[in-house]
């Protein structure tokens, strides 16, 4: 209730404004960039996550040395988004092209390799938002995987082998039979990585610093409240991003306890 009370005064916090606030997050030039990013991460990140999990979760499923490949997989996740961020940005790292000077960043000597030249790709927008939304894709496939390969080892087996009799193929049984039955937890695993991608802030924050239109509100957030010392924009920012979570967090409840049910 304080913050939703002190966005609605000014930077100092010594003066009622209203919603100017408000007004300036759907109206400034910086902040409309802001807004922007947040949509690309959220609708890019979830399904992007959420497809490459369940292609892991087919591939390993039933596979040799199951158990080793869904650890490895899944290890991203038992690192720190900052870890992760910082082994990321020794892949994006980048030098000047010059004589005698080797590059230390995994995608830029590959280039070199390639015979192409070093690039800056932390600056360049909007190629940056995107590489910088890999690294959640990579920490989140891991989960997805997990909860996904167990929705489909829940699948009953005479099901599966109904199908097979009556000649499914592959592709067939995978869109008939095991998506249907996958659906609850697909849905689950999307609001989930979604509800973790509105609030990304450690990976945009070690990478970038909201830098190069890099920007997304729990970081723009912490750089007003923290850095400028708005602490109104600061609020209003806390406040909007409180507004767009709860919705999703309700919707993902529902669903649990949907799935629970069945």
């Amino acid at each position: 209730m304080r913050t939703i009370y002190q966005s609605f005064f000014n930077a100092a916090g010594n003066a009622f404004i209203g919603i100017d606030n408000y007004k300036t997050i759907f109206t400034d030039g910086d902040q409309l960039t802001v807004l922007r990013n947040t949509v690309f991460w959220v609708v890019v990140t979830p399904f992007v996550a959420t497809a490459v999990g369940l292609l892991y979760a087919i591939l390993v499923d039933k596979a040799k040395m199951e158990s080793f490949a869904k650890s490895l997989i899944f290890l991203p996740m038992a690192i720190s988004f900052v870890g992760a961020s910082i082994i990321w940005s020794f892949v994006y790292a980048y030098r000047p092209d010059q004589a005698n000077v080797k590059q230390i960043g995994l995608l830029n000597q590959v280039l070199v390799w390639l015979g192409g030249t070093p690039q800056q790709w932390l600056v360049d927008s909007p190629l940056n938002t995107f590489l910088l939304i890999v690294v959640m894709i990579w920490i989140q496939a891991g989960f997805a995987m997990t909860v996904l390969s167990a929705a489909i080892k829940a699948i009953p087996d005479d099901i599966i082998e109904a199908a097979r009799l009556d000649g499914v193929t592959p592709w067939g049984m995978f869109r008939f039979v095991t998506l249907p039955a996958i659906r609850p937890a697909v849905v689950v695993v999307l609001t989930t990585i979604g509800i973790g991608t509105l609030k990304v802030f450690d990976i945009v924050r070690t990478m970038t610093g909201g830098q190069f239109n890099t920007n997304v509100i729990a970081n723009e957030f912490y750089s007003q409240s923290f850095r400028s010392d708005n602490q109104g924009l600061g609020a209003a920012l806390a406040v909007l991003l409180f507004l767009l979570v709860i919705p999703i967090v309700a919707y993902n409840i529902r669903q649990v306890r949907s799935s629970e049910a069945l």
